[in-house]
């Protein structure tokens, strides 16, 4: 099974594929998708769409993993902003019929860390060890797609208390 990571966000979208075979986690492809950070808005979105499309094109995921919105009611610009990235990726995901599934970000850190407030690093590290991978991958982003989709595959590395 590919399960397709994304972390949305209108500047950095991080993403992740793995492949879970035989309770086997395997690296298939991460990076960014970064569009220019002078266009619009709808030039961001079709930058993320297209990427977005490429990536499915190429690896076929079954399934894409994406972490639920959350946003601090300090910061309510921040929660519209990453809607508009959110909608994107959950609209090439319905354009090319894969399943999504999210989870909220502290179930994901509990389940690579034992933590359901692990920090970026925290997360990076498990990462890397999980998937067996030379370096944390970087940026953050990707760190956090690729904790999205192990998340998915419901493995327990880090904590075998996991909930």
């Amino acid at each position: 099974m590919k399960i397709l990571g994304i972390d949305p966000g209108l500047n950095v979208t991080g993403y992740g594929l793995i492949e879970f075979e035989n309770s086997h986690l395997r690296l298939l492809e991460a990076g960014v998708i970064r569009p220019k950070t002078r266009d619009g808005l709808e030039s961001k979105i079709l930058t993320i769409f297209a990427h977005l499309n490429d990536i499915i094109s190429d690896f076929k995921p079954d399934n894409m993993v994406l972490e639920n919105l959350y946003s601090h009611y300090r910061h309510p610009r921040t929660a519209i902003t990453m809607g508009h990235a959110r909608g994107v990726v959950l609209l090439s995901a319905a354009t090319n019929g894969i399943p999504v599934s999210c989870y909220a970000a502290t179930k994901i850190k509990k389940s690579l860390t034992g933590n359901g407030y692990a920090s970026k690093l925290q997360i990076q590290r498990a990462v890397k060890e999980i998937l067996k991978l030379e370096k944390v991958p970087s940026p953050s982003d990707v760190a956090d797609a690729l904790a999205a989709a192990i998340c998915h595959t419901g493995q327990i590395h880090s904590n075998p208390q996991r909930t």
